[in-house]
C-alpha cells in the first residue's frame, strides 16, 4: 500500500498532507428521484444535474492537484469550492423534503 509520507501531492515536499477524498452526493442524488413522489420532478433533476457537473468539476482538480499540475495554492480553492458543494447538497435536501414551507401551501 502506497505510503502518503513519500507523496507530494503536487506541493514539491512542502507539505505533504494528502488532499481529502472526493465528495459523494449520492443522498442528495437519491433524494432528487424519490421525494416528494414519483415520478420525479423536472426541476429536481435539474438540480441533481447541477451538483453532478460542479462535482465533476471539483474532481477533475482534485485529480490535477495530485498529479502535481496545480500549484499548492490551489488547495484551498478545492476546499472552498467542496465546502459549497456541501452547502448546495444541504440546500437541495431541504428543498426535496419541503422543509420550512407551510402545509397550508403544499395544499395549493
Amino acid at each position: 500500500m502506497d505510503d502518503f509520507a513519500t507523496r507530494t501531492y503536487g506541493t514539491s515536499g512542502m507539505d505533504n498532507r494528502p488532499l481529502f477524498g472526493e465528495t459523494s452526493a449520492r443522498v442528495t442524488i437519491i433524494s432528487s428521484f424519490v421525494f416528494p413522489s414519483l415520478p420525479p420532478k423536472p426541476l429536481n433533476i435539474f438540480f441533481a444535474v447541477c451538483i453532478i457537473l460542479v462535482c465533476g468539476s471539483v474532481l477533475v482538480l482534485i485529480y490535477w492537484y495530485r498529479q502535481g499540475d496545480l500549484e499548492p495554492k490551489f488547495r484551498n480553492l478545492i476546499y472552498y469550492m467542496l465546502g459549497s458543494i456541501v452547502l448546495l447538497c444541504i440546500c437541495a435536501n431541504l428543498y426535496f423534503h419541503d422543509v420550512g414551507r407551510d402545509k397550508q401551501s403544499n395544499a395549493l
